[in-house]
């Protein structure tokens, strides 16, 4: 199993959010009201407002332990009369005061905005941020909730990608299930980014079928194959 490299998680999410901006700053308005395919009942400008208001909630200190659908709702219901630049705007005034939550309380938020800013790049055609290190990170991090809701009995499964093996338990090339896909396909896969049926085409040993609700970690898996860019 590949290790995960050390990680500034508020140097990270400074480089996201900075790659975000520059994402979406010259969006036209019909581009902002494309569908994200990742959140498809969100808009590009939707998808953003969520995660404006992500922060601004965690700086003011409302925060539910399980980020419900209300809650994310309520963040993009706030927003709803506002444009991009203004939530950038907003984005750019609560991001010291997030910097020092995190160094204060740890670095939740990177999460949401490393898995956040390839769900933009899959609706907006505009792939980037692929392979850095809060992506490995998040990798590792979800690995760890695939294995957790692995139903017992279960033979082991094997993730092979370009320069990264995860296996949950025992070695890979033992493993009774193999999915071969690139490092950044399979961390996507692990977010609930890729439907059944990419995962049944990757799968080069065994049966993936059983394992497929273990890959459910963010809700059900995409009812249609999801590229980022």
């Amino acid at each position: 199993m590949a290790g995960s490299r050390p990680v500034d998680g508020i140097a990270e999410w400074t480089r996201a959010q900075q790659r975000v901006i520059a994402l979406v700053t010259d969006l036209t308005a019909e581009r902002s009201a494309t569908i994200v395919p990742a959140c498809p009942d969100w808009t590009v400008r939707d998808l953003l407002s969520h995660m404006v208001g992500l922060g601004a909630d965690v700086v003011a200190g409302n925060e539910p332990d399980d980020h419900n659908e209300a809650w994310t709702a309520a963040q993009v219901e706030a927003r709803r009369g506002e444009d991009v630049a203004a939530l950038v705007a907003e984005w750019g005034r609560i991001a010291d005061p997030l910097r020092a939550w995190m160094a204060e309380h740890g670095t939740r938020p990177l999460g949401d905005v490393t898995i956040h800013e390839q769900d933009l790049r899959g609706a907006l055609r505009e792939p980037g941020g692929q392979d850095t290190p809060a992506m490995a990170a998040m990798r590792e991090r979800f690995a760890g909730r695939l294995e957790a809701r692995l139903d017992d009995g279960l033979a082991p499964i094997a993730l092979l990608g370009g320069s990264w093996t995860w296996c949950s338990a025992g070695e890979a090339a033992d493993a009774a299930v193999e999915v071969r896909a690139s490092d950044f396909d399979l961390a996507r896969a692990l977010m609930a980014r890729r439907s059944a049926a990419q995962l049944r085409r990757w799968t080069t040993r065994g049966d993936v079928g059983p394992y497929l609700d273990a890959f459910a970690t963010l809700g059900e898996l995409p009812s249609v194959d999801l590229t980022d860019g």
